[in-house]
């Protein structure tokens, strides 16, 4: 795998902003996800969620794996047929990407899931604005905000720093499929734990695009 150079420089936006890393919403694995997704929110009857980007390893799929977890094909296709078309995306830190060369992976992973990969050039949590021109250029998704947009994903310095970073709403899958047993994976629900007692919230999902 690549060196992920987004995630270590945007690492030290915490240090300004620590809610970065917090989520809107958790979940315990993909199965607990709601559908629509507008329903983990507090605020669901505010929340209007039009279009949704799917991390990949130990989110829907087992790490390294490039098909869906058999326990989350049900879950997975409720999410197909209520975002239907354009407004579901798969965006991955290794399918898709530089780590991906000549895009194999991501042909894989689109056959076995009906999902489309976004081939994007920046690693997450950098990539929002790839995202976004992915869906501004899809006129059947009718996102016209970030805010409409929900990021859900295992890890809080990749996928839940995408979310407030393009001010879209993130959906952490706190224990993922195998669980988040690394010494990072610790330390970020560490630090989340820490700055919730502390006070600290998730940045407020953007209106418009900038």
């Amino acid at each position: 795998m690549t060196l992920n150079l987004s995630g270590t420089l945007n690492v030290f936006r915490l240090f300004l902003n620590p809610s970065l890393c917090l989520p809107h919403a958790t979940v315990s694995t993909f199965n607990d996800l709601p559908v629509p997704l507008s329903k983990a929110f507090a605020d669901s009857e505010k929340a209007d969620i039009k279009a949704v980007v799917l991390d990949k390893d130990n989110c829907f799929a087992v790490p390294n794996a490039n098909d869906i977890h058999a326990p989350y094909k049900a879950r997975f296709q409720q999410l197909r047929e209520e975002y239907s078309g354009d407004r579901l995306l798969i965006v991955s830190n290794t399918s898709g990407t530089s780590s991906d060369p000549g895009g194999k992976d991501a042909e894989l992973l689109e056959k076995e899931t009906g999902v489309a990969v976004l081939r994007h050039q920046t690693k997450k949590p950098g990539c929002g604005s790839e995202i976004q021109r992915y869906f501004e250029k899809r006129q059947d998704t009718q996102v016209t905000s970030p805010s409409q947009i929900a990021v859900v994903g295992d890890r809080l310095f990749t996928d839940v720093m995408l979310a407030n970073m393009m001010g879209a709403r993130a959906i952490w899958v706190r224990d993922g499929v195998v669980g988040n047993q690394n010494i990072f994976a610790r330390a970020e629900k560490s630090i989340a734990r820490f700055l919730t007692k502390r006070g600290y919230a998730p940045p407020d999902p953007k209106s418009t695009f900038e």
